[in-house]
């Protein structure tokens, strides 16, 4: 029978699912908007990427202030504010819109960016917090798929009320325009998860990581100190980074070397998302077996080796397939790359969640560098950028997570 105190902490977790759907969702839309906004601007592939450039350095900037304020204000207190920030940068989509500037849009992105990065901050640790000892990789791989829902109902979503008001047939005004009722909708649904999160009690997760540290002895007075903690922040930049790439270039891969639609290319883009959700429902299973870090190098050779198919077919249906089944591996890298990295912190959690989530501006930088070389040496052949991404998670799950083991 389960205690009281499990009990809370479980309704807790429940609620935290709902924030990771809508992290998810938020930012997978960035996958229609750039292709969107591409078309509609006339942008190269270095200027659509400023839309995740924007969005993710947001979270190198934030990040460290975004985990002192939950120092100060509490998880649950960071994960209201998290959902108001949001809504707010939703808002100011819609005179972005009116506006008609493309740098307008960039920084409603950014204002968005920063609150879904508070939301981020909080929610990663306390789950990690919340869950049973020795279970963190799997509990926050499991509340993560629902992010994974997020991000397989968004593409759907955007394709069917951003794309289909957006048709060639439309006017620049009415394509621009396209993207405002969705984003007020969202912005109306955050500020009610704002409204119930407040009304309902959840334990204080603070209390939690002062008694892991109580029952730490290994001396270190800084959460820099944490060897595995700074290679798990690397690894942070190099999953996002990889994540977001190729998300990112997906539907342009489909239009232009397997001659789909726009509106198909978005709407097969779920079964990348997809497959990183039906991937972390299946990891919180196995990972109750199979150690964490095994699994996670198993994932990223065979996101390597996707990637490798996919450059020398050179395009169409095969090429196309390869890079859609990396979401299935991408699934349980974030989580457990997080709780390998923040494994026995205590009390420098919160701190260490704020340096994980700054590494997550590997979501602005590496789909840059990859849209440079899908500009200057051709489209698939950028992928290799990503590549060299996951050689790093690898070498993070064999040897980098052991660091201070070894120390």
């Amino acid at each position: 029978m389960s205690t009281p105190s499990q009990q809370n902490n479980n309704t807790a977790l429940s609620v935290l699912t709902a924030l990771f759907f809508m992290m998810g969702f938020i930012t997978c839309l960035n996958d229609i908007l750039i292709p969107h906004l591409k078309a509609i601007f006339d942008l190269s592939y270095v200027q659509a990427m400023l839309v995740q450039f924007c969005f993710f350095t947001a979270y190198a900037v934030m990040s460290i202030p975004m985990g002192k304020l939950v120092g100060k204000i509490g998880y649950k207190g960071g994960v209201i504010g998290g959902f108001l920030l949001t809504a707010v940068g939703c808002l100011l989509f819609y005179p972005a819109a009116d506006s008609a500037s493309y740098p307008t849009f960039l920084a409603a992105l950014f204002i968005l960016a920063s609150g879904v990065t508070l939301l981020q901050v909080a929610g990663n640790p306390y789950v990690t917090l919340l869950s049973r000892p020795g279970k963190e990789s799997s509990t926050l791989t499991l509340v993560q798929a629902f992010n994974s829902l997020g991000t397989t109902v968004a593409p759907w979503f955007g394709s069917m009320l951003i794309l289909a008001d957006a048709g060639q047939t439309a006017s620049k005004a009415e394509q621009i325009s396209s993207v405002q009722i969705p984003y007020l909708g969202l912005a109306g649904v955050l500020i009610l998860l704002a409204v119930f999160v407040k009304m309902i009690k959840l334990p204080d997760a603070r209390k939690i990581a002062e008694e892991v540290t109580e029952h730490s002895h290994d001396g270190k007075t800084s959460v820099w100190q944490y060897k595995h903690l700074i290679l798990g922040a690397l690894g942070i930049f190099c999953y996002v980074g990889a994540e977001v790439s190729i998300g990112s270039l997906l539907v342009s891969v489909m239009e232009v070397t397997a001659g789909l639609d726009h509106a198909t290319g978005a709407r097969l883009l779920s079964v990348y998302w997809g497959g990183a959700m039906v991937g972390r429902f299946l990891g919180a299973l196995l990972m109750q077996r199979i150690a964490p870090s095994k699994y996670l190098a198993f994932n990223a050779t065979a996101a390597v080796v996707l990637i490798a198919v996919a450059i020398l077919f050179g395009g169409g249906k095969v090429s196309m397939w390869a890079l859609l089944f990396i979401g299935f591996f991408n699934s349980i890298m974030f989580p457990t790359i997080f709780s390998l990295a923040t494994s026995g912190l205590g009390k420098f959690t919160g701190a260490a969640s704020g340096i994980i989530c700054t590494a997550i501006v590997g979501g602005a930088i590496v789909p840059v560098m990859q849209g440079f070389f899908a500009d200057h040496i051709g489209l698939l052949l950028s992928f290799f950028v990503s590549a060299l991404c996951y050689l790093y998670i690898l070498f993070f799950a064999v040897k980098g997570h052991k660091a201070d083991e070894a120390a």
